[in-house]
């Protein structure tokens, strides 16, 4: 069998989504296992970690059924949502910390680029011209909306994955489209923990500090030196507020470092790190298997790996608008669209009189 980018796989598409599925409920429940060991250990608290895993599950549910349905209309309307959401409520949440660039900046340009990505999708997916250029327009709106917001990041984000779901159409093969896009996250998680572990050069050590502020650097030489007190289990979820000199000393904290690889780093060890890449990879693997054409595959995995790098070096995972539209992305993305049932040939054979001569001749 060929798969929709011309690679060929040995199995069908039933079997691939079963195989994507069940490693996904692995890397779940996973990482939901392991928040809720090292909370016994350290008497942490998991909640958070559990909130997402579950908020993550059902908008990947969400947008299979969705995506299935209603293939080009479902994204679409996640993307119109995914905008007014953050004109209508810029911080999202109500929080203590709402200075840009540490506080909800993170999860409105989480939002803008997740619905980026919905409008890419939904462009790739219409066979409509003009409908194809007015969603490609949206996908270019978001970046003017992360503008107007005062999200630098979310305009860089949302044009990448604007350009990035532009190149798809070219590129005959996704898994060098998904391999680079998980080299992209690779590199910017590397960077967030060499300018964490001082391992930069002075000057790019100094330009960065500027632009993502020296609290913001404390809080991550923070989370690097909790980590390094246990690295086996870290000091247990949630405890990183109260552990850290810096988030103690703020007057007002959220209590997270603002990058999730380093929150998870102090708070649930290296497994913790590991789990967070597997849950990653999980979603582009399942885009690899997915039945979707490669365009439509390649712009929500660029909007993911988006995603990846503001969590870098944000909160955004904190918020669980950000995790449910994570998921409703990914399971737009990896939906098998419902053909269109045949009618019965004793149905087609008594229409046979009147049909037009350009109809197309019963089977």
């Amino acid at each position: 069998m060929t798969s929709a980018d011309g690679e060929s796989a040995p199995d069908g598409p039933g079997e691939r989504r079963i195989v994507s599925d069940a490693v996904g409920v692995v890397v779940l429940g996973a990482c939901a296992t392991w928040s809720l060991i090292t909370a016994a250990v350290h008497g942490g608290r998991p909640e958070g970690v559990l909130l997402a895993v579950l908020a993550v599950t059902a908008g990947y549910a969400a947008g299979r059924i969705l995506g299935e349905l209603l293939p080009v209309a479902a994204p679409c309307a996640a993307a119109v949502a995914g905008l007014s959401l953050t004109l209508a409520l810029p911080r999202l949440v109500p929080g203590p910390e709402t200075v840009t660039p540490l506080g909800h900046a993170g999860a409105t340009a989480a939002v803008l680029t997740l619905s980026a990505g919905a409008a890419c999708c939904a462009a790739w997916g219409t066979p409509v011209p003009a409908l194809r250029l007015g969603l490609r327009l949206l996908a270019g709106g978001m970046a003017v909306a992360g503008a107007a917001l005062g999200s630098a990041i979310a305009m860089v984000t949302c044009c990448a994955v604007l350009l990035c779901s532009l190149a798809a159409g070219r590129m005959p093969h996704r898994g060098r489209g998904l391999a680079g896009l998980a080299l992209a996250a690779a590199a910017v998680t590397g960077l967030t923990w060499a300018t964490a572990g001082g391992a930069l050069p002075g000057g790019l050590a100094s330009s960065l500090e500027d632009q993502l502020t020296p609290r913001r650097i404390d809080l991550w030489r923070d989370a690097l030196d909790l980590a390094r007190h246990d690295p086996a289990l870290g000091v247990g979820p949630g405890r990183f507020g109260e552990l850290s000199p810096t988030a103690v000393e703020a007057t007002l904290s959220d209590g997270k470092p603002h990058s999730a690889p380093l929150q998870m780093a102090a708070e649930q060890g290296v497994v913790g790190v590991l789990l967070l890449a597997a849950a990653f990879c999980w979603t582009l693997f399942a885009l690899w298997r997915s039945v979707r054409p490669t365009p439509v595959v390649l712009s929500a995995g660029a909007a993911l790996t988006g995603l990846a790098a503001v969590a870098a070096v944000g909160n955004a995972l904190s918020f669980t608008t950000v995790s449910v539209g994570a998921g409703l992305l990914a399971g737009l993305a990896t939906a098998r669209p419902v053909e269109p049932a045949p009618r019965p040939a004793s149905s087609r054979s008594g229409r046979t009189a009147l049909r037009s001569p350009g109809d197309r001749p019963a089977a």
